[in-house]
């Protein structure tokens, strides 16, 4: 299969990473690097000689990307507030697009968005590299041969202790300070929400209606400033005191218009070790990522869900396929590319099918329902908890469009 060949727009860390899986999986042509700061451009031209032997052209110019005849899509991994402005523009450039992952501004941008997709048609892929993640497609795999019986409930967090990451923000020129600084909301929703969508068929056959937002106080990140200060520890003087806008914890319940509830939780300012909790309940059963376990109905006991998967697989009965191939015959290699494997399948999955001119399984519709969550949680927090109607971005069609996964 021919190579796709890509601009990098963005090669902060998480550029850096998705451009080191791209280059393990041997299917894209780096034609140029982007990001406004020299060095970076610098970093990623040398990250593919390093492992190509050549260098690819460098800009700290987006523009410059989008304008060269030779690239044929966008890796788009910048700063949260231009994701959507520079995915019109490449849209409008006709690139194709592969857009990482953060919440929407505003929600009229995500309007813009799905107007730019219609209006050109190019390919569109959101990066939400979790929708490929072994235990996502596990509780998906078995939510659609009906073990887990009708889904009325799933629920999921972002809980991880970003507090470092944050108050570093200026020296490591990281976009999460001025947001944790300036915005109380739901701020990075689809890690948890994306494999919840696709399991409850979000904007095919059933869409999200309505969410309530909640938010505690602000104090995890101020004591943690207090904390370095006190150990002697080198800390921006402009964020000692400094007011975090920031809820510590954000609870975002969502309804579906078939009747299951979602419930998201943002948990990134206090102490913790890193969980997503994502949780499958039905009439059936119960997965539950964080506790390793799968109960249903008649069993009796808990399983851990990779030993029950790889005991049906083994056995050869009618679970064999609860895993898909790729996750079956995962090499040490794969596994190391990035978030587990996970990372890798995505970015495999997107060349593959721009090549071969097939339709992207998470798509414009999928990006704009999933990022609004955040301003429409903003909103909510700001008036305490109202409910916030959530738009229907397909105008209608979700009531006949077609399932469709990751694995389809």
């Amino acid at each position: 299969m021919r190579k796709v060949k890509i601009g990098v727009i963005g090669h902060g860390c998480r550029g850096y990473g998705l451009m080191d899986t791209m280059l393990l999986t041997d299917m894209y042509e780096f034609i140029v690097i982007c990001d406004k700061y020299e060095d970076r451009v610098q970093d990623g031209i040398k990250q593919v000689y390093d492992k190509l032997g050549y260098e690819p052209k460098g800009t700290t110019n987006y523009r410059e990307v989008l304008e060269d005849p030779e690239v044929e899509a966008v890796l788009i991994s910048c700063n949260w507030e231009l994701h959507i402005p520079f995915a019109i523009e490449a849209m409008n450039a006709g690139k194709a697009i592969a857009l990482e992952v953060g919440g929407a501004y505003t929600v009229e941008s995500c309007f813009e968005l799905v107007e730019a997709w219609e209006r050109t048609r190019v390919p569109f892929m959101f990066l939400e590299n979790c929708c490929y993640n072994k235990d996502e497609l596990l509780a998906t795999a078995m939510a659609k041969k009906g073990m887990l019986g009708r889904i009325v409930y799933c629920s999921g967090s972002y809980a991880h202790d970003l507090r470092r990451e944050v108050v570093e923000g200026k020296e490591k020129r990281h976009y999460r300070l001025e947001n944790y600084l300036h915005r109380n909301c739901e701020n990075y929703p689809t890690h948890e929400l994306g494999p919840i969508a696709k399991i409850l068929g979000i904007n095919r056959g059933n869409r999200m209606v309505s969410l309530v937002s909640v938010a505690s106080g602000s104090f995890g990140m101020q004591d943690y400033v207090n904390k370095r200060v006190e150990k002697g520890e080198y800390v921006n003087p402009d964020l000692v005191g400094a007011d975090f806008a920031q809820g510590d914890v954000v609870n975002t319940i969502i309804t579906c218009e078939n009747g299951e509830q979602i419930l998201l939780r943002l948990d990134t300012s206090l102490p913790r070790s890193y969980s997503r909790e994502f949780i499958v309940h039905g009439t059936n059963g119960i997965y539950e990522q964080a506790y390793n376990s799968v109960f249903l109905e008649g069993d009796n006991e808990y399983w851990d869900p990779y030993d029950y998967a790889q005991k049906n697989l083994c056995n050869a009965d009618k679970h064999k396929d609860l895993l898909p191939d790729f996750w079956r015959n995962i090499t040490k290699e794969q596994i190391d590319a990035g978030h587990g494997g996970m990372d890798f399948f995505e970015l495999v999955d997107f060349a593959t099918r721009l090549v071969e001119n097939k339709p992207m399984p998470i798509d414009v519709y999928d990006a704009a329902a999933w990022m609004v969550i955040t301003p429409l949680s903003e909103r909510s927090i700001k008036e305490n908890g109202m409910p916030q109607q959530i738009p229907d971005f397909t105008k209608g069609a979700y009531k006949t469009r077609p399932r469709f996964d990751v694995t389809d």
